[in-house]
């Protein structure tokens, strides 16, 4: 046998029974495909996050699908096996597979039928819909499950059963009838609103713009081809998964440092090799979580601890004042390197009562959405690849992101270009709308750098980004803030 995929008799491949090839395992984060050219398997990438195979997955032999693959299949068995085994194998359903970009949105029908999947489908980016054919209220509000709503781009295929268009009036189309899909979504919103309100009321006074567009940025002393990236890890990150992948594709090296604190000596083990990597970096990167459960009393204070220990802070001083080195922080990042006073103030200082810091949202409890931000400096490396005033979208999710500061450092900073994004409404405004500014944070700040430029902190998580992520929400997503801290040494 030359190739397993055509060479395989013909007499072992039946609707009824079939012999398949598994390529992945159960359980396994290798993707493997099938070499067409060589009937091997090859090893295609690791995934990247939690996710892995639930069972052994693999291909049916002789088959060739519209995607010009063979056949998919799911194996269902007690073990995993090993790739490129043969199994047979009998049928017990398909799953028609939409693929090549077609799906604009996908909803899997639950409890409330293919009404609520429609209504909510139209509420994410206020759609309109009508239907081609009356559907019967069995159809309409029984939970189907298993089944999926798909908007589709292009002509329906085999297996695609039509049901209607989507429409850019904002309303909902039926045989007999027309509904206002505002009042629908505001009824929506507010059925529970008394008891967890989300609409809180703020504020609607102009907030200034902030415009600072830098002429020029001093580059390091020392250039790198791939610059090191030093990622701490505390317990509660859970950033850096997609924090290391976003700098590696930059063409950064990346050192994931798991810090350890079951006891006295290892957290001091822990103090010593962060220092000493942090020796060999040019970039020190505090991602998002919950460090330490964000516990005692807010949010940051095991991060904090850990980098005011004199052997950290004098190695931090020494990345920023003698290497010209850059280090940044995002969500919860952001909250330890205000807190160590990195930013505003470019190096980790005491804090006083008139400190500026990152506090509880207004509405008292957890963020998680996706909030448009504007550019407001481009002082910083960071930002060396956006333009004042570009916008992008940004997801948020935080419970303590609210920046509060006082007027007269506000304002210093400004003058400064310190200020780097802001939240604006859809219409590229700084406001304090909850809507828009999920914490109401002072002046829509989202963002602000050290006196240089080279620390940036900020709340939205500019490394969730990826060409398959959030594709039904608009925006440009990438501010190329990894793209440009790598190009920074080069």
């Amino acid at each position: 046998m030359s190739n397993i995929w055509h060479d395989i008799a013909p007499e072992r491949i039946t609707p009824e029974d079939f012999v398949c090839v598994i390529e992945i395992p159960k359980g396994s984060k290798k993707k493997y495909e099938l070499d067409k050219a060589t009937g091997y398997i090859i090893l295609d990438r690791i995934l990247y996050t939690s996710t892995h195979y639930p069972a052994n997955y693999g291909f049916i032999p002789r088959t060739l699908g519209d995607d010009g693959d063979p056949l998919d299949v799911l194996l269902l068995c007690s073990e995993s096996l090993d790739p490129l085994t043969l199994c047979r194998a009998y049928p017990i359903g398909m799953i028609s597979m939409i693929d090549s970009g077609r799906a604009c949105a996908v909803w899997s029908v639950a409890g409330g039928g293919v009404a609520e999947g429609i209504a909510k489908m139209c509420f994410g980016n206020h759609i309109g819909f009508e239907f081609s054919r009356k559907l019967s209220d069995t159809i309409l509000f029984k939970p189907w499950y298993g089944s999926f709503i798909v908007e589709l781009t292009g002509e329906a295929g085999y297996g695609e059963e039509i049901i209607g268009r989507t429409m850019p009036d904002y309303r909902i189309y039926g045989e007999g009838y027309t509904m206002q899909a505002e009042a629908l979504q505001k009824a929506w919103e507010s059925k529970l609103e008394s008891v967890f309100p989300c609409r809180i009321k703020t504020e609607f006074a102009t907030i200034e713009s902030y415009s600072y567009a830098t002429k020029s940025r001093k580059g390091p002393a020392i250039k790198a081809a791939r610059p090191r990236v030093l990622i701490p890890v505390f317990p509660g990150t859970n950033c850096e998964y997609d924090t290391a992948r976003v700098f590696e594709r930059a063409g950064a090296d990346v050192n994931v440092m798991v810090i350890r604190n079951l006891s006295a000596s290892d957290i001091e083990a822990s103090v010593a090799a962060v220092a000493a990597q942090m020796k060999q970096s040019q970039i020190v990167m505090l991602p998002g979580g919950f460090s330490g459960g964000d516990e005692p009393d807010g949010s940051g204070k095991f991060i904090t601890a850990f980098f005011r220990n004199p052997r950290i802070k004098n190695e931090v001083h020494a990345l920023l004042q003698q290497r010209d080195g850059l280090m940044l922080g995002i969500c919860n990042g952001f909250q330890a390197l205000i807190k160590l006073g990195l930013v505003p103030f470019g190096e980790i200082v005491d804090m006083t009562e008139d400190s500026p810091t990152l506090t509880f949202n207004t509405i008292a409890r957890h963020q998680s959405m996706m909030v448009t931000t504007r550019i407001a400096s481009d002082k910083s490396p960071w930002l060396a690849g956006c333009k004042v005033g570009d916008l992008h979208t940004v997801a948020i999710s935080h419970g303590e992101g609210r920046f509060v500061a006082s007027d007269a450092l506000i304002r210093r900073m400004a003058n400064n270009g310190q200020i780097a994004t802001q939240y604006v409404d859809e219409y590229g405004k700084p406001t304090m709308d909850i809507r828009y500014n999920p914490n109401t944070s002072i002046d829509a700040i989202e963002g602000i750098t050290s006196p240089d430029g080279r620390v940036l902190g900020k709340m939205g998580h500019s490394e969730r980004i990826g060409r398959d992520i959030c594709k039904n929400v608009c925006g440009n997503k990438d501010q190329l803030i990894f793209q440009s801290g790598v190009n920074y040494f080069k």
